[in-house]
């Protein structure tokens, strides 16, 4: 198992670390600040840097086999130092911060459309949001216009915690047909932006709405009968 550091303060930007396994899919280590691809959000990249001077690129991070595993993917052909290994973990913090100001995004996007989400993706400036709604939704100006001033408010964004029963009990808090919270450790993270939005999710946020910056609905596509697709980009974006 890898301490999760992420987990309890996403504005981490690196961590020591000691390497404790590596193969060909790639470096696992103790701890990490690295969140591996899950619940829509890619995963982060950033470097390694070992105590013999060594630096190694981190191309991906990935989930593994075992329970909060992170496998660190690096480069093809990159050496595996050995076992054991002390290193420094750093992000790339500039992506990783517009990944948490559009992933907090999309909650508030889901409270603007108060419909079951059916998909959706985090990328680096951009993302979306699948909803399965039969009846045409408001203009792009206008989901815009009310993004922006939730997004104004600057309301807090925190964690929960619920136990798995309580998940069950409150099937509500699972907005993402298509993406299951993590499940297996005895509870479930919640993420509440206060007032306006409680569900279950296991990725990084903002500490506050207003860190997300101006925003705007880019397109609104119709994927099916009942399925439109409304896709953000941050103000400015090309």
């Amino acid at each position: 198992m890898t301490e999760l550091l992420f987990r309890d303060d996403a504005y981490l930007r690196s961590c020591e670390a000691t390497l404790i396994a590596a193969d060909d899919k790639g470096l696992r280590f103790d701890r990490t600040v690295f969140y591996p691809t899950g619940g829509g959000q890619p995963g982060d990249v950033g470097v390694a840097k070992f105590a013999d001077g060594t630096t190694l690129a981190i191309v991906d991070a990935v989930k593994g086999e075992a329970p909060d595993e992170v496998v660190h993917v690096t480069a093809p052909g990159a050496p595996r130092p050995p076992i054991g290994t002390k290193a420094v973990l750093e992000l790339d913090w500039a992506r990783r911060h517009r990944l948490m100001r559009m992933h907090t995004c999309l909650h508030l996007l889901s409270a603007v459309l108060p419909y079951p989400v059916t998909g959706g993706q985090v990328s680096d400036g951009k993302g979306r949001l699948d909803f399965d709604m039969s009846e045409a939704p408001p203009d792009k100006d206008t989901i815009t216009a009310k993004l922006n001033e939730l997004v104004a408010s600057d309301r807090p964004v925190n964690p929960r915690w619920v136990t798995d029963a309580e998940l069950d009990s409150n099937p509500e808090l699972v907005k993402t047909m298509s993406v299951k919270p993590p499940r297996g450790s005895g509870q479930v993270r919640l993420i509440e932006v206060d007032g306006l939005d409680l569900q279950a999710c296991g990725g990084t946020h903002v500490r506050r709405t207003g860190e997300i910056g101006a925003v705007r609905v880019r397109k609104i596509e119709s994927k099916g009968r009942q399925n439109r697709r409304v896709l953000l980009e941050f103000e400015g974006a090309s």
